[in-house]
């Protein structure tokens, strides 16, 4: 029987949101073994003299716990 867990991870780009939850996936994958989707929570953006500045996401990140062997 599989187990999953969830975490929270913030991603930023100067590109688009698109690009964000690339990068946050992407580093969320350097921690984080066995990702099998998420889910953007929102999507938010840094504006500076007018201009979108950075682009944000927050994501909820789903991925499922490994067994460990039992041995008795």
């Amino acid at each position: 029987m599989a187990i999953s867990s969830v975490t929270e991870v913030i991603g930023a780009s100067p590109k688009g949101w698109q690009d964000a939850c690339e990068k946050a996936l992407s580093r969320a994958s350097q921690t984080l073994r066995n990702i099998v989707g998420f889910e953007v929570v929102s999507e938010k953006a840094k504006v500076e003299n007018g201009k979108i500045k950075e682009y944000r996401v927050q994501l909820k990140i789903t991925f499922i716990l490994e067994e460990k062997d039992r041995k008795k």
